[in-house]
């Protein structure tokens, strides 16, 4: 079998493209949809990220500020910065980019933000929102996945599906939209005994994890749908997924690429939420 590609780079414009209209819309009417960025540190990965989220709101007709503060801000300073974005009637989304410096809680950075303000939707009152399956925000990696699903017309209600890695970033979330989209959903995690045993009878496969190769083509349903989350590098220090992508496209029916794959849907339903954010306010 030779798998079909998901390609997020293609979803992705199609996807901006209806945004960028929207936002002029917004516009036009004087309530130009805007993202507040703030980095604490100078860690280079962190910079790339947010490089390429500001350069998508300036694509898209969004309206961003980026706030770059030195590692020895405090938690204090950084949190009386959040109070003040919160009441900025220009600023409809807060991102504050992780990892923060050690010596900041970053659960009370995210629970500082306001909760319609709360675009990457890591507040606890949008995780809850999402539990009941009435989200306000969904969080944005696991926003991108579902979309993929639908652009391929795959019928998740009644599918089984498998996540594999239960972060509140991705796994979790991932678990509650497929539920709320009526599948029935096997939560793994890195201490889950036999992987392959859950992975093989998935339909739909989600990898999460972190680890390269975590899933390999020998525990791939034959025909299931294969998004893969994960963002490593391999020996020769290129970009590779959670799972082996030849392996994969041997056995499963659609699979997702890395790079081009659900990494550009998740800044691009970041794009999204800020754009609701505004249409809300």
């Amino acid at each position: 079998m030779t798998s079909k590609i998901i390609d997020g780079n293609l979803l992705s414009k199609q996807i901006r493209t209806e945004v960028a209209k929207r936002a002029a819309a917004l516009t036009a009417q004087g309530r130009q949809p805007g993202l507040a960025v703030i980095l604490v540190g100078d860690s280079q990965a962190s910079q790339v990220y947010v490089r390429n989220k500001i350069k998508s709101c300036e694509e898209n007709g969004i309206h961003s500020v980026f706030e770059k503060y030195d590692a020895s801000m405090t938690e204090a300073e950084l949190l009386s910065r959040v109070h003040a974005l919160n009441h900025d009637p220009k600023i409809h989304g807060i991102l504050v980019q992780l990892p923060l410096p050690a010596h900041i809680d970053s659960h009370k950075v995210i629970e500082a933000i306001a909760a319609e303000k709360d675009v990457d939707g890591f507040h606890v009152s949008n995780a809850g929102l999402l539990m009941t399956g009435q989200p306000l925000f969904r969080p944005c990696t696991p926003y991108g996945v579902m979309k993929m699903l639908e652009s391929i017309d795959y019928p998740v209600r009644g599918a089984h599906a498998v996540v594999v890695g239960a972060s509140n970033i991705v796994g979790k979330p991932q678990a509650m939209l497929l539920l709320q989209a009526g599948a029935t959903v096997t939560i793994c995690n890195s201490k889950t005994r036999d992987l392959g045993h859950h992975t093989r009878d998935a339909d739909i496969l989600v990898v999460a994890t972190g680890k390269r190769n975590i899933v390999t083509g020998d525990m791939i349903k034959p025909g299931a749908v294969v998004i893969d989350v994960g963002m490593n590098r391999d020996d020769a220090g290129k970009l590779c997924g959670d799972v082996d992508y030849a392996g994969a496209c041997e056995v499963a029916g659609w699979v997702t690429p890395v790079p081009g794959g659900v990494g550009p849907m998740t800044i691009t339903m970041l794009l999204v939420n800020t754009l609701e954010a505004a249409e809300r306010s």
